[in-house]
């Protein structure tokens, strides 16, 4: 028996079916009302990781757990939600392994934890989160949550962790990482010359059950596809749509400017910023991201092409919105 957290989200949801269709038995935690869309062999219960008492229920007959649930946010307000969810959370998921004696832990961390302003050096599993690499609190939450990790293990728990970059899939696209597809939809003609780590959620998924069935424990993983600029990324995805490229660049002086007005709307309006602080130095950054731990310890795994897998999710995409 399998429990998966953070199971409608982009990550969870597609774990689900891929686990379905290998005929695992799924328990995944509903907060309020049980979704739909999903296969009928998930057993969904009722919980919360923040809900000690329905963790401990829901991990009954348990052997293997991914943990998905997390809050992303980088908007300053959001902070008391992020160390709630992300560290609290994860606390609470650690102790109620290690009282159910859980055959094994996958954590989905991201590499926000590794502290990911580096613009020198390629960034890898051996580096940490410092003050100075790092740019978000919710980077922040994601590398304490990661020290629960490590204190289980170090209380005997059996746990890997994968550190996804931005990752790229059929959801929701009006909040998640599926916004750039809307975005790109909606023809925002502003890029920067910033560069990033894109994963296909298809290889994620493949990576998380492959260390989760796999000898491999107390190691952490990051889960890159491809390190690509921003400008060509929105411009692959506007072509899938048929729609205009993205055009102007936004300057690191215009980025400035700009957070800071919405900074002021936010303030004013109640409405989440398009950009924050945080986020205008992430998309101004050059980053890049060594994927080569997983490739070799896992030899027979390869990433999807770019091109394949944006043509995928922008095909699902329009028959989910009837674009």
């Amino acid at each position: 028996m399998i429990l998966v957290t953070g199971a409608t989200g982009l990550l969870g949801s597609h774990l689900i079916k891929q686990l379905s269709a290998q005929g695992k038995q799924i328990k995944a935690l509903y907060r309020t009302t049980i979704p739909t869309g999903f296969p009928g062999n998930t057993q969904w219960v009722k919980g919360d990781i923040l809900d000690i008492l329905s963790l401990q229920e829901a991990m009954q007959q348990v052997q293997q757990v991914y943990h998905c649930a997390a809050s992303v946010s980088f908007n300053p307000k959001k902070r008391t939600v992020l160390h709630k969810t992300n560290i609290n959370g994860t606390a609470n998921i650690v102790n109620a392994c290690i009282d159910n004696n859980i055959h094994k832990l996958l954590f989905v961390s991201s590499v926000a934890a590794l502290g990911r302003i580096r613009e020198d050096v390629s960034i890898t599993e051996q580096m940490k989160w410092t003050e100075e690499t790092s740019n978000s609190e919710y980077g922040k939450t994601k590398y304490l949550a990661e020290l629960e990790i490590w204190r289980g293990i170090g209380e005997g728990l059996q746990a890997v962790i994968v550190n996804p970059t931005i990752i790229l899939g059929s959801g929701d696209w009006n909040s998640g990482s599926t916004k750039i597809f809307k975005t790109a939809y909606e023809e925002f003609p502003w890029y920067t010359n910033g560069i990033s780590g894109f994963v296909d959620v298809m290889d994620v998924v493949q990576a998380m059950i492959i260390l989760m069935d796999s000898n491999i424990n107390n190691e952490r993983f990051i889960v890159s596809g491809h390190n690509i600029e921003y400008k060509q990324l929105f411009s692959f995805i506007a072509k899938n749509f048929n729609k205009k490229p993205p055009h102007k660049l936004v300057s690191k002086w215009m980025a400035q400017i700009i957070w800071r007005i919405e900074a002021i709307k936010g303030k004013m309006t109640a409405a989440e910023p398009l950009l924050t602080k945080e986020t205008a130095k992430t998309a101004q950054a050059k980053v890049r991201f060594d994927n080569s731990k997983l490739l070799t310890l896992i030899p027979g795994f390869s990433y999807t092409p770019l091109e394949v897998t944006i043509q995928r999710v922008c095909t699902e995409l329009k028959q989910k919105y009837s674009l």
